[in-house]
């Protein structure tokens, strides 16, 4: 599903303008989007939790050259689905 999919969606499902739709989804992305870049989590009960995780600084591999290379610490977007939401797709 593509975000324009979405879109038309909730515009059908809400019986709503395919721009109207389009702004509460982006409002909605833009909403998760600020709240996992200033460090909170976002909680949808029966669908998941997204939240930000921290990654150590590390050694890899090129796997071409087979050279050790120096990955650097980040962060990460992570997301951990509902219970009911993976016995639903494990049916």
């Amino acid at each position: 599903m593509s975000k324009k999919d979405l879109i038309d969606s909730v515009a059908k499902s809400c019986d709503l303008t395919k721009e109207k739709a389009g702004s509460i989804v982006d409002a909605a992305l833009d909403h998760i989007k600020s709240t996992l870049n200033g460090g909170g989590e976002v909680r949808l009960p029966d669908f998941g939790t997204f939240k930000v995780v921290d990654r150590k600084a590390r050694e890899g591999r090129n796997p071409l050259t087979g050279k050790t290379i120096q990955i650097k610490a980040s962060r990460a977007p992570k997301f951990t689905p509902a219970k009911g939401f993976k016995e639903l797709l494990n049916k």
